[in-house]
């Protein structure tokens, strides 16, 4: 994704296309005070620039992914063409190199242990790693991206998994579209869209690059907590700069990222985190390129076609 300068007008509509990225123009356009065609102009102008994505994410447990862990890997030399090997395998997003003691942070995603400790073992046998070291995630904390609740009951069939498929690389298709490419009319595919919507089983929100709300450096951390620390984690969980945070067993426990405004500000939220009693920051880092997006659509083969939800 490029930067791109948002004024207060664009932050308005980023705001309202997080809460609903299928929002229509025209509601849009009043939400904001703008005419339907400039706002549709502003749109396609985030939507141009990269800076802005509206895209499906479908709650994990829909896919029944119940288990997740990070990866924190090293390598002999080079890791830029460990990363692309790593990316490459199911299960594994995001993948990012960078500038810490590890050279690369990925997540893996199953549903269950035993899908977690073959993707690992896989990539521990991937020419140029030296070794991976992992904590399983036990829950999220904070993800402003997933779905607010945790799916109810619902059957997905094929064809609901075609369009959530569709959605999950362009969350503002139309119905019509949508339509066309499933072989249904428009208003069963609206039908189905919404139920799974209103069923939390997918959410179609913006997306973000994090330059293009001024915050050029993105890192991450790991914490130990020394003794019972819940206030503290969610002292964490409410700052700004947190976008994600989550609970892990195994060396540490908690994992999250940092959007920062320059590589000083990052220091200073790491700083932050260490003043806090009962958390002891083991491990920083600074993300460098991101080689795999954290929502990129799962692989065919994660598919799950009949789900009732947790």
């Amino acid at each position: 994704m490029r930067a791109v300068e948002l004024d207060a007008t664009d932050a308005a509509i980023v705001r309202e296309l997080q809460t609903d990225g299928r929002l229509a123009f025209e509601t849009l356009a009043g939400r904001v005070g703008l005419s339907r065609a400039a706002t549709r102009l502003r749109v396609q102008r985030l939507l141009g620039s990269g800076a802005l994505q509206v895209i499906g994410i479908v709650h994990p447990a829909v896919r029944s992914i119940r288990a997740v862990a990070h990866l924190f890997i090293d390598v002999f030399s080079d890791a830029a063409p460990v990363a692309g090997a790593v990316a490459a395998l199911p299960h594994i997003a995001p993948v990012s190199l960078t500038a810490g003691r590890f050279p690369l942070v990925a997540e893996v995603r199953g549903r269950g242990l035993p899908d977690l400790t073959e993707a690992v073992e896989r990539v521990r046998a991937l020419p140029g790693v030296r070794d991976v070291d992992t904590a399983v995630c036990t829950h999220v904390l904070k993800d402003p991206h997933l779905p607010a609740q945790d799916p109810r009951a619902v059957d997905v069939d094929p064809l609901d998994e075609r369009l959530m498929r569709l959605l999950e690389k362009d969350g503002r298709t139309s119905f019509a579209d949508l339509a066309g490419a499933v072989g249904l009319s428009a208003g069963a595919v609206r039908s189905r869209v919404l139920r799974l919507i209103n069923a939390s089983a997918i959410r179609v929100t913006a997306v973000v690059d994090p330059a293009a709300l001024g915050f050029g450096r993105i890192g991450g951390f790991a914490l130990r907590l020394e003794e019972e620390s819940g206030d503290a984690l969610n002292e964490v969980t409410s700052w700004e700069r947190i976008h994600h945070l989550t609970r892990c067993l195994g060396r540490v426990d908690a994992i999250g990222t940092v959007a920062a405004e320059s590589t000083s500000d990052l220091y200073s939220v790491y700083e932050r985190l260490r003043a806090l009693p009962g958390i002891r920051v083991v491990e920083t880092w600074v993300h460098v390129e991101t080689v795999k997006e954290r929502y990129a659509p799962a692989p065919p083969e994660a598919g799950r076609l009949a789900v009732a939800g947790r």
